[in-house]
């Protein structure tokens, strides 16, 4: 229960972040914060498949949240070379 929380949490900050970069026009960062979103509900979504016992479908999210957090490197890499 407290990991759902927390999960919850992460995704609700990112996806405030991600807003009000929206808002502020820097869409860098508003890409980023998407990013870091998609990671953190992609690994949850992980984590309740495995729980119902959906292994292929864990595994597709898996798969899914190491994509967006290697993109989510990706991005923060290019915003603070660039």
């Amino acid at each position: 229960m407290k990991l759902k929380w927390i999960m919850g949490l992460a995704i609700t900050a990112s996806a405030a972040a991600a807003l009000y970069f929206i808002i502020k026009l820097n869409l860098e960062f508003a890409i980023l914060f998407m990013l870091i979103m998609f990671t953190f509900t992609n690994t949850a979504r992980t984590f309740m498949y495995r729980n119902q016992g959906l292994l292929r479908e864990a595994k597709w999210m898996l798969w899914m949240a190491l994509f967006f957090g290697i993109a989510s490197l990706g991005t923060l890499a290019y915003i603070l070379l660039v």
